[in-house]
């Protein structure tokens, strides 16, 4: 499952699953990030954002059509997003 495949991506970069505090971190919190946009956006799966991720950059990037949502929890969607692509571009075939 794509989902999957990203959170393992963000663990093998070094991303933390966990705060010190114990709570969900970054590899928990990105492809929350990418549902939220799949629900945002009306999309029915993650193919539909590897599909479709260069245009959403482009809109939720600063000066971007969405940039107020990309910006939400500290710029967390817009990060997502670039983490997405980056590894949609590591893996190359979606």
């Amino acid at each position: 499952m794509l989902k999957e495949e990203f959170r393992n991506y963000l663990r093998e970069k070094g991303y933390s699953e966990f705060t010190p505090k114990g709570l969900p971190s970054t590899v928990y919190n990105y492809p929350v990030r990418i549902d939220y946009i799949i629900w945002f956006e009306k999309l029915h799966s993650w193919q539909n954002v590897v599909d479709n991720i260069d245009r959403f950059l482009i809109e939720y990037d600063k000066g971007g059509i969405k940039e107020k949502v990309g910006k939400k929890s500290n710029s967390a969607v817009i990060n997502a997003l670039k983490r997405f692509k980056e590894f949609l571009d590591y893996n190359s075939v979606f």
